[in-house]
Parts: structure tokens; C-alpha cells; sequence
């Protein structure tokens, strides 16, 4: 939706500036606002680390995962060796010729027993085969086939202690989401002072435009009636090439003021994203005194460290060191967690080998304790320190900068002040000498090049004023960023 109003907006501001509709200074800033495309870049990195601290989040809660298996296997696993395979396979002919040694040596020993013997000899034989049935039946019972083997499980883990990696990850992601918003702001402010530039710059030109068109108008008047009075004998060539020299001295200014403001309007439409070609106009290039603001600025240091974006952006990331610090700490510190999982096999574990699928549950406690590692998590720590100190001291840094910046932003204010005051006095000056030697060259008491000297002391004059309300303005704006106050 929001996509859909910003095409809605630069269909109409297109449509506007097509029927000479004119712009001014807040209408480009909000341009150049909806249409710069790194502003949208750190939009999308704001979206990033909002679910990244998301995702950072779910490391607290219990994970759930599967997994499964299938294995094909050249021998089947086998419960007994193959002597024991052996004795239980032949155990009735085992037990037969047991049981004949032991008639045998009772007949030898006691002969009165044997016809008793006999009839229950008779019997053994008959009973070998059966007995070895069992026997067989009893090893086939003890096959796993377990050469064709299918296992799943579902395992549930929950950290428990992790060393506080947990915590501080979740702290870190925190602090990237605030501090991907800073640095969209400073984005702003950044890209507000470029097109307010680009802005003034547009109508410094505009006005200088002016300006060199009406220095081409009194030089061209000149140098007619210049023309005029060689006809008539009171002049000479030498005064009409002087002026000749000055007509085309105003006219290459112009085509330069020309010139540049074309490319002025350039890289503001650049700004507003709007075509290069477009013919725009904006607001302030018919004022001819731009309204100016005598202010006494201050350095006032403290809102600058309350404001600016960049302290803001260096303070999160010392934040973001520290707790990288906890981070690296962690991975050398006890972590406990709970797991209980569910694991299904085919043939089954817990059914003498049955070829279904079967499982069972278990829980448990994963304690991981690290003992010795040469000192690495010594190292990586005072690593991960030394890099939060740098941190501390960029902050540092840029805090005195400001400072710097804040001081010399309020006295150029003052000083751009000032100057306005004295191009205003100094053109009111040019313009009275120029009607005195105008008023003389009429009465032919004042020599031609006194009056190119008042002409050119008039334009120098005028661009000075045009100059200082530029600066001026301008100064306010560098101030504003200074103290982080530009919206």
C-alpha cells in the first residue's frame, strides 16, 4: 500500500511539474525522501535485523527435530556365536551319545542293571531328532535379520545454560535492530543536507541568472549610447571597445550561469528521482530577497551529544562489543540442556528382532564442560575485549569531533550573519555609485570607464549579497545537522 501512494505521489508531482506547477523545498525533500534508494536499502536492513532478534529469540524455547534412516547391511547382527549356533543345532545327537556313554559305563560298572537299561535306551534315538528340532528352532529364534535396518527418531532439545550466549545474542540482535535504525536516520539527515544544497545552489543560480542578465542590459545600454556619442564626436574607439569587451565579458557570464544552473537542476532532480530533463521550478526563484533569520546560534554542545545519530550508532555498537565479549566467553564455560526424543527401529530393539516398527521413549541431560584447550578461550576473550576498547575510543573520538563541529557550525552562522549585513551595506553603496555615474556620464562630466568601474562594483556587489543569504541559509542547515536537529 504504502509502494502504491509513493507512485500515486510521483505520478502527480510528474503530472504537476508538466503544467509548471513549482516546487518547494519541503516538497523535494519529501521527493528525494520516498525515491533514494539507499534510504530503501537501510529500510530493508531494519526488516533484517527485526527478525533476525526474532529469530534470536527462539533460541530460548525447546527445538523439535526428526530424522531417519536406512541402512542396508552385508551381515545380519547375530546374538550368538557360531559354536553356540553349533551345540544348539545337534543338541538332541548331543544328548543321545551323552546318554549311551553314561548307559554303558552303568552297565560295566553294574551288569545287574543293563536288561533295566535297555528298554530306556531303546527311546533315545527316537528322541535325537526332535531334540535338534528345538535346538535349531531356538537359533532361528535368536536371528535378528537385521540386514535390510530402518530407524527414525524425534529428538526434543532444551538449552537449559549455554554460558550466557543465549542472553547476549539475543541482547545483540536488540541493539542491530536500533542500531539499523540510526544509520536509516543518519541516511536521512544525510540525504535532507544534500538536496537543501542542491536546492540553494538552484536558486543561488537562478538569482545570479538574474543578475547577469540585467549586467548584460546596462552593459549593452552602455555601449549604445557609447555608439552614439563616437557618432557625434564626444567619444572615442578606444571607449566603445572597452565597452564592447565588457558586453561580451557579461554575455560569456551568463551562458556559464546558464551552464551551471542546468546542471544544478540536474543533480537535484537526481535527488528527487525524478528524469534528469525535467523542466522544474521551484518556489523561491521568483523571491527576490530570500527571508532571512538573524539568530544568535550557540554551540550548544549537549543536544548534539543527545541527537546525532552517529553518537547513537557508536554507543549501540559499543554495546554490540560487550557483548560479543559474553559471546566468545560462553563457548569456553559448562552448557547444560534437556533432550528427550522418541527412536523407532525396523527390525524392532525392544521385541526380540520383530520385523515391525517399534520405539520408545527417552529423556536425558547433555552436560558439555570444557577442561583444558591450551588457553584459546583466554586469548578470544581479551580479543573480543581489546575490539569493545576500540569501540569505546571511536565513540570517544567522534564525541570530541562533534564538539568541533557543533563550535565551528555556530560560528559561521554568526560569521554568514555578519557578511549578509555587510553585502547589503556594500550594495546599497554600488547602487548609488552607480546612479552617480550614470548621472555623470549623462552630463559627460564622468569618462566611460569610471562607469564600467560602477557597473562592475554593482555586479560584484549584488552576487556577494546573493552569496551571503545562500550561506546563510545554508549555515542554519549545517548547524541543524550539527546538532543532529535536521528533519
Amino acid at each position: 500500500m504504502k509502494r502504491f501512494f509513493t507512485i500515486i505521489l510521483f505520478i502527480t508531482t510528474t503530472c504537476c511539474l508538466s503544467a509548471q506547477v513549482v516546487l518547494n523545498l519541503d516538497s523535494c525533500r519529501n521527493l528525494a525522501l520516498q525515491n533514494n534508494k539507499e534510504l530503501l536499502i537501510s529500510g530493508e536492513k531494519i526488516t533484517a535485523a527485526h527478525y533476525q532478534k526474532k529469530a534470536a529469540f527462539t533460541n530460548y524455547l525447546p527445538k523439535i527435530s526428526a530424522a531417519g534412516t536406512y541402512m542396508r547391511t552385508e551381515k545380519e547382527f547375530s546374538i550368538l556365536n557360531d559354536e553356540q549356533k553349533t551345540r544348539l543345532s545337534n543338541i538332541g545327537t548331543n544328548v543321545g551319545q551323552t546318554a549311551q556313554s553314561i548307559f554303558q559305563q552303568i552297565a560295566t560298572t553294574h551288569p545287574e542293571l543293563a536288561q533295566l537299561l535297555q528298554p530306556i535306551a531303546a527311546y533315545i534315538p527316537g528322541i535325537v531328532a526332535p531334540m535338534n528340532e528345538v535346538g535349531q528352532g531356538i537359533v532361528d529364534a535368536f536371528r535378528t535379520d537385521s540386514r535390510n535396518l530402518y530407524a527414525g527418531a524425534i529428538t526434543l532439545t532444551q538449552p537449559i545454560f549455554m554460558g550466557g550466549k543465549i542472553v547476549a545474542y539475543n541482547k545483540i540482535t536488540k541493539y542491530a535492530e536500533e542500531l539499523a535504525k540510526t544509520q536509516h536516520a543518519t541516511g536521512m539527515q544525510d540525504l535532507i543536507l544534500n538536496t537543501d544544497q542542491a536546492y540553494w545552489q538552484v536558486i543561488s543560480l537562478v538569482n545570479k541568472k538574474k543578475l547577469a542578465e540585467s549586467f548584460l542590459e546596462l552593459v549593452k545600454h552602455l555601449d549604445n549610447d557609447v555608439d552614439k556619442m563616437i557618432a557625434e564626436g564626444v567619444a572615442t574607439k578606444a571607449d566603445g571597445l572597452s565597452v564592447k569587451v565588457k558586453v561580451n565579458e557579461a554575455e560569456m557570464t551568463l551562458t556559464k550561469v546558464e551552464d551551471g544552473l542546468s546542471l544544478s537542476k540536474m543533480v537535484l532532480c537526481q535527488l528527487c528521482g525524478l528524469p534528469l530533463d525535467s523542466e522544474i521550478r521551484l518556489a523561491d526563484e521568483e523571491v527576490e530577497s530570500l527571508p532571512i533569520n538573524q539568530i544568535d546560534a550557540q554551540a550548544d554542545v549537549q543536544t548534539a551529544f543527545a541527537n546525532r545519530n552517529e553518537l547513537k550508532s557508536l554507543e549501540l555498537a559499543s554495546k554490540i562489543y560487550r557483548q560479543k565479549v559474553n559471546v566468545t566467553r560462553a563457548d569456553f564455560l559448562p552448557s547444560v540442556a534437556f533432550t528427550a526424543n522418541y527412536a523407532v527401529t525396523n527390525p524392532s530393539l525392544t521385541n526380540g528382532f520383530e520385523k515391525k516398527f517399534r520405539g520408545m521413549w527417552a529423556l536425558g541431560v547433555l552436560v558439555k564442560i570444557p577442561i583444558w584447550n591450551w588457553g584459546e578461550g583466554y586469548y578470544k576473550v581479551k580479543a573480543a575485549k581489546a575490539e569493545a576498547n576500540i569501540a569505546q575510543y571511536q565513540l570517544a573520538d567522534v564525541k570530541e569531533k562533534i564538539e568541533l563541529q557543533v563550535n565551528q557550525a555556530a560560528y559561521k552562522v554568526n560569521e554568514a550573519n555578519k557578511k549578509l549585513a555587510m553585502t547589503q551595506k556594500n550594495q546599497e553603496k554600488a547602487e548609488e555609485n552607480l546612479r552617480y555615474a550614470n548621472l555623470g556620464f549623462k552630463e559627460g562630466v564622468i569618462p566611460t570607464s569610471n562607469v564600467l568601474e560602477a557597473q562592475t562594483a554593482w555586479l560584484a556587489a549584488q552576487s556577494d549579497r546573493i552569496d551571503a543569504q545562500i550561506d546563510v541559509k545554508l549555515t542554519e542547515v549545517y548547524l541543524s545537522k550539527s546538532l543532529g536537529t535536521l528533519k
